[in-house]
Parts: structure tokens; sequence; C-alpha cells
């Protein structure tokens, strides 16, 4: 199956009709926050398949826009704290924010995330149980803990999310946050079976699930 990872920043060709051409053959959208809902739900509905979120650290708790107020994208499946699976048989788990920094609404502590990901162990542990494995992509706004990160406080990585990664291997771990301005910055790095990627921007990913691909719904 083919996925659309989006984060941090609206890319022009994807908000626009371009879209279809572009991103044809793509079966699932993941966003990693910071991206507004309206930009979310125009790719979910051009490209017609599921959309799965986390919010960044700069997500408000209301959108307000001509076509109504909402504290969610249309259509998406919130992943925060979440363990899922999709149609497709692929196994999914998410935590938001950054670290605090001001107090905004989806920040947290070090500590805070710990309690976060110790909330989702025995869910992926259930996994591990019926499935074989516990998780395929973790999804996470913030990185993890001295990968892909930075020194200062709002962007150093997640503790947390280092033990999630070393205990439950999932194929992907996918984040944002980091935002990406030179062609030489590490956006990849590969820890024992998992691959962490920035996915700012957007990046585009290729894996296998254990059922075949849903059947896009056809647009009349």
């Amino acid at each position: 199956m083919r996925i659309l990872s989006i984060s941090d920043v609206e890319i022009g060709f994807i908000y626009s009709p371009m879209i279809l051409e572009r991103f044809q053959a793509i079966d699932l959208i993941i966003s990693c926050g910071d991206l507004p809902y309206y930009y979310l739900e125009y790719i979910l509905t051009m490209l017609n398949v599921p959309l799965y979120y986390v919010r960044g650290n700069h997500a408000s708790k209301t959108e307000f826009s001509s076509s109504g107020d909402r504290s969610s994208p249309w259509g998406g499946r919130d992943l925060n704290q979440r363990v899922m699976k999709d149609d497709t048989g692929l196994l999914l788990a998410g935590l938001e924010g950054s670290l605090r920094y001001n107090n905004g609404p989806y920040q947290y502590t070090q500590n805070e995330y710990w309690l976060k990901a110790f909330h989702l162990a025995p869910m992926l542990m259930l996994n591990k149980l019926r499935y074989g494995r516990a998780l395929d992509i973790l999804v996470t706004h913030s990185p993890p803990w001295k990968i892909h990160d930075d020194n200062d406080l709002p962007h150093q990585g997640i503790k947390a999310f280092r033990w999630l990664i070393d205990v439950f291997k999932p194929t992907y771990h996918l984040h944002g946050h980091i935002h990406v301005y030179r062609r030489d910055v590490v956006t990849e790095t590969q820890i024992g079976p998992t691959k962490v990627i920035n996915t700012y921007g957007f990046r585009e990913l290729e894996m296998k699930t254990p059922c075949l691909p849903r059947q896009k719904k056809s647009k009349e």
C-alpha cells in the first residue's frame, strides 16, 4: 500500500487539483500535525482515502472558517493516545504535541509523555498476541529523543518515544515538528527494525500489509 504522510507546512500543488494526478495511487493519509483542518479535509476529499492524524503544538482548539467551526478535521481519525487497526490490517498508534515551553494546549512534559506511552503499552501488547506484531506505524508530532531533534526545549525529542520504538519495534515512526530548510538535514534514521522519518512537508511511503488494499469509492 502507498501512504502519503504530511506535516507542518502546506504544499501548493497538494492544495490544488494537481493532487489527483500526483497522488492517485495513495491508499492512506497520515498527518503528523501543525496543519490546518481545511487543508487536511481538502486532501481527504480529493483522494477519497482514510486520514489518520495527530495534532501539533501549534494546533488551535477551534478552527474558524466560512464553512463552519471545527475542533478536528471532518472525516479524519484522531490517533492521539489510541491504537487503531485500519481496514487494510495496518496497525497504528499516535501521540500529539511537543514538550511544554509556553503552556500551549498540546504541550506536555517528559513525564507526561511517559504516562501516555504506558497508556498505549497494554493495547500494543494485545496487538502482539492477536496479530504477531505490536505496531506498524507510530505517528507523533515531535521526534524521539536525540533523533532528528534540536537542543532548544520546544524542539527536543521525547524520551518515551525511544522506549516505544525499542520495545514495540514499529516498521515506521513518522513525525514532524522539525522544519527542514537545508538538503543536508538528516530526515531518515534507522533504529533497529524501525525507520524514523521526519515528514516535514510531505513524504510518500510504501509498505506491505496483511490484507489487500481497500477499493477506493468512486466519485459520482
